[in-house]
């Protein structure tokens, strides 16, 4: 269990502490709903995880086959819904992979970033289309 707490500092922003580690970071409602937009809003946190969690798991996988994935990237496009209830209706995100189209290992790395914690957590009702794109 890890303990996360969050402290509302006024004007739509809060600071969230990571129990273990003692790491804060800020969120800012966006300014698209009243915020001021400085920071990650708590949505852009979910879109955040969800490509960082994908990584970490094909991270994970490459490790134990002895894959070097430095310098992956995610890149996760949020659209929120435009009819209430505000809520997020897609996480549409591209894993630029630093290995070759052909990799044996691709399919086995593809299907880790498919079981990832955050995505099998998502709601149903989002669009949370993954695309993958090899470059080396």
């Amino acid at each position: 269990m890890v303990k996360l707490t969050s402290t509302y500092e006024g004007g739509l922003r809060c600071q969230a502490t990571h129990g273990p580690s003692g790491t804060t970071l800020v969120t800012d409602a966006p300014v698209d709903n009243h915020g001021k937009g400085e920071s990650f809003s708590p949505t852009d946190l979910v879109a955040t995880a969800l490509g960082a969690c994908m990584m970490t798991i094909m991270g994970i996988v490459a490790d134990r086959r002895g894959l070097d994935l430095t310098g992956m990237t995610a890149e996760t496009e949020k659209l929120m819904t435009a009819a209430p209830p505000r809520r997020i209706a897609s996480l549409k995100t591209t894993i630029t992979v630093p290995l070759p189209a052909d990799h044996e290992s691709r399919p086995v790395l593809e299907q880790a970033a498919l079981t990832c914690p955050v995505h099998k957590s998502l709601h149903p009702e989002i669009d949370a289309a993954i695309e993958f794109v090899w470059t080396g």
